[in-house]
């Protein structure tokens, strides 16, 4: 939990529940599970147990933990922020009971103040805990636990809440957007974070978003990802009026885009661009590396710093903003 976040697109961080799972392709890496092995060694008890060793590092065991001393930071925050909740972990985990969520979103509505930024893996639990009746009198009833009285918020569903899902690619998108759908019908702000981007998606039916955000994948093992990928991402964004925020390109930049900068194919491919080595990756449209894919490009590791987060030249930093209902 940190009062300020390198998280380009957030403010702050907030964990009142820590551990996660491993769910889908886009875990394989996760930053967190690194972090939380260390918080672990440095003596930090909510941690304890939540990774284990294996030959790519700390994993997660599925073990969570409700960080109750983190319960009510939030609070004490008096300049609006934007704060992702659970970046340790994902509120929505099986393991998580529901009454520490309906904790965390009691907070959330004492703290009007401040925007909160939810992201999970499993919508269909998040559906099924935002579908239910009488959830706001709960958060009232819980809220008296807490401080003693209740005000009535002001809108409902929570406009100080943005509630999203995690993709990497096609078959994650599929499985994830019924369920953010149903709840941006309900009238929840809903968004994206496709990162990292490990495939091409078709983001028709995804029109309903309040925002969209993109990027690659960093750290020792990252995994890279096509520059058409975030270009279809940004240009559906542009189409429907949908604030598009391309985080980063993450360990890896574009050595060769060979359409556009060798069309006739005499690029050392063989030599200087050889597959096999380490800080070279042969990736085209589809996410494999065959030379005769559609859209081929040499990617070339160089690190988070130096591949930066232009798209075509610009940074894009549209984040959605609270309205009123």
């Amino acid at each position: 939990m940190a009062d300020k976040s390198a998280i380009e697109w957030t403010d702050a961080t907030w964990n009142p529940i820590v551990g996660c799972s491993l769910v889908s392709p886009g875990c394989t890496n996760c930053y967190a599970m690194r972090m939380a092995a260390r918080l672990e060694a440095m003596g930090q008890a909510a941690y304890a147990g939540t990774t284990k060793p294996s030959a790519a590092g700390p994993v997660w065991t599925g073990k969570v933990s409700v960080n109750r001393p983190a319960l009510f930071k939030p609070l004490d925050w008096k300049k609006p922020r934007c704060i992702f909740v659970n970046s340790m972990s994902d509120l929505f985990h099986p393991a998580v009971r529901v009454e520490d969520i309906l904790d965390v979103f009691t907070v959330m509505a004492i703290a009007n103040l401040h925007d909160f930024q939810i992201l999970t893996k499993r919508g269909d639990r998040m559906l099924d805990f935002l579908d239910q009746s009488g959830l706001l009198d709960d958060i009232y009833a819980n809220w008296y636990t807490f401080s003693g009285g209740a005000r009535e918020v002001d809108d409902w569903p929570l406009r100080n809440v943005l509630i999203g899902v995690s993709v990497e690619d096609q078959r994650r998108a599929d499985e994830r957007r019924r369920d953010l759908r149903r709840l941006a019908e309900r009238g929840w702000r809903t968004f994206v974070s496709y990162e990292p981007a490990l495939g091409p998606v078709d983001w028709t039916g995804w029109e309903f978003l309040s925002g969209l955000i993109s990027g690659g994948e960093s750290g020792p093992r990252a995994r890279p990802t096509h520059p058409d990928w975030h270009r279809a991402a940004r240009d559906f964004c542009a189409a429907h009026g949908i604030p598009y925020f391309f985080k980063q390109w993450g360990a890896w930049e574009v050595a060769v885009d060979r359409d556009n900068e060798d069309p006739d194919w005499r690029a050392g491919y063989a030599r200087e661009f050889d597959d096999s080595k380490p800080d070279i990756s042969w990736l085209n449209l589809a996410g494999g590396r065959g030379f005769h894919g559609e859209r081929f490009h040499v990617m070339r590791r160089v690190g988070k710093a130096r591949a930066g987060r232009l798209l075509d030249g610009r940074e894009h930093n549209d984040l959605p903003r609270r309205t009123a209902a």
